[in-house]
């Protein structure tokens, strides 16, 4: 547990994010865990199968996290308070609508399942082999035991404690590893397998994670009154929690978009962007680490009234992100092909060599990335949850645009150059908002 309200802002931004920034790695082992295991042992049509796919379980599974996400702003706001009354009720109510949610989703995801991933033009014969399909399900099906798992861990992170959740992730991580590669090699699942695993190590993490938070911190123990329904406490959540996962959203609604369009450039193409966007995920998770510690910590601090070490936290944040895009930036332009060549297991030139040119040209703008993930979080800390959506709606609408009128004019080409170019215009809404929002001005401290 850790009281973002005391002490230096850099350090403790840093102690907040690193348990975040390993649990993340953890997570992207045993998504590359997939793309390698079933490249090597089912071959490129599986892994383009699993690959376009992705973008649905971004969505969907996108759209639970951000919930979470935002029920916990208002949790670490009350923490922030020290109303511990306050705290037991928001995780509550978290709990019972995050489950709701979820298991809507689920039902809705499932029944629909074969006309949304005609929507994403998945090609015929990933259907045929019923790779895409089975995959796609059962992804879908695990849902809640993700749900759950980002329910504990987000009550987790709000009272500062982001090592537990990194703890359970790890197990699950090499859970999943070991379980992807014997339901894979060993049985005849074939892509199926590799779901499972996922599932499987979730729903692991989700059952520790909620045993430790019960045993650890007696506030969070929460009693059957905590669990009476509030409409003031679910419109709150609710309001914060769909705003989070709107964003999310639509972000991912964009890159949907855009995945129907990379699937109708063949299988080398779809292999190279799943490759290009697995490490695209690596590089660009320090930016989503800092935007998650920023909600946490501009929440506790928001809920204190400290609105000075807001200030600084914020641009302590960006200083850091852009260390970052300066390593990165040298990284892509030295090691990009070797790095690929690893995680496909194949030397294609057509998929090397498209997939360095998305990373080289899209890491000269990831600068911009990171000031868009440190804002729009800072902003949902704030309570501030339009502009955080219109941004993210301006990214959605540029890429439905590339889709309809770049691609089909110059290709894959296309898809690179769509998304530095919807940095900018989205990164300009959050400048004046967070720049201009009272948190940032006022000098009153508590």
């Amino acid at each position: 547990m850790k009281d973002l309200t005391t002490g230096k802002t850099s350090k403790l931004i840093l102690a907040f994010a690193l348990p975040i920034a390993l649990g993340n790695i953890f997570q992207l082992l045993y998504s590359f865990a997939d793309v390698w295991i079933v490249g090597n042992l089912l071959g490129n049509n599986a892994l383009a199968a699993v690959g376009s796919t992705t973008t649905l379980n971004d969505l969907i599974v996108g759209f639970l996290i951000g919930l979470t996400n935002g029920f916990s702003v208002l949790t670490a706001q009350s923490f922030g308070a020290k109303n511990e009354n306050a705290m037991r009720r928001y995780a509550a109510h978290s709990i019972t609508l995050g489950l709701m949610v979820a298991v809507i989703l689920t039902a809705l995801s499932v029944i629909f399942l074969t006309p949304i991933l005609h929507m994403l033009n998945i090609p015929e014969a990933h259907f045929v082999n019923a790779y895409a399909y089975a995959y796609a399900r059962i992804i879908l099906l695990g849902m809640t035991a993700s749900m759950l798992y980002n329910i504990c861990s987000s009550i987790l992170r709000a009272i500062g404690d982001t090592v537990t959740p990194l703890t359970f992730l790890i197990i699950s991580s090499v859970m999943n590893v070991v379980l992807d590669y014997c339901l894979v090699a060993y049985t005849d699942l074939g892509v199926s397998g590799a779901a499972y695993a996922t599932v499987i190590s979730q729903l692991t993490a989700a059952i520790l994670c909620a045993i430790y938070m019960y045993s650890k911190y007696p506030f969070l123990r929460l009693k059957k009154e905590d669990f009476n329904f509030s409409t003031s406490i679910s419109k709150e959540l609710l309001s914060s929690g769909f705003s989070m996962g709107m964003m999310n959203s639509l972000v991912a609604f964009g890159t949907v978009a855009l995945q129907s369009s990379i699937n109708t450039f063949g299988t080398n193409i779809i292999v190279a962007h799943t490759a290009a966007r697995k490490l695209t995920g690596l590089f660009m998770m320090p930016f989503g680490v800092l935007g998650m510690t920023m909600a946490a910590y501009c929440a506790q601090n928001y809920g204190a009234e400290q609105y000075s070490r807001i200030r600084r936290g914020v641009f302590d944040a960006v200083l850091y992100a852009w260390i970052w895009c300066v390593f990165l930036a040298i990284l892509i332009y030295t090691a990009a092909p070797a790095m690929l060549k690893a995680i496909t297991s194949t030397d294609v030139p057509e998929i090397i060599d498209t997939a360095t040119l998305y990373l080289r040209i899209n890491c000269i703008l990831y600068f911009v990335t990171a000031v868009i993930s440190v804002f729009r979080n800072s902003l949902q800390g704030l309570g501030e949850h339009r502009t955080p959506i219109f941004s993210s709606a301006i990214e959605l609408i540029g890429k439905v645009a590339v889709v309809m009128f770049l691609a089909p004019k110059i290709g894959y080409m296309g898809i690179i150059l769509s998304e530095p170019i919807v940095w900018v215009l989205m990164v300009i809404p959050l400048i004046i908002r967070l720049l201009g929002h009272r948190a940032m001005h006022k000098c009153a401290e508590k």
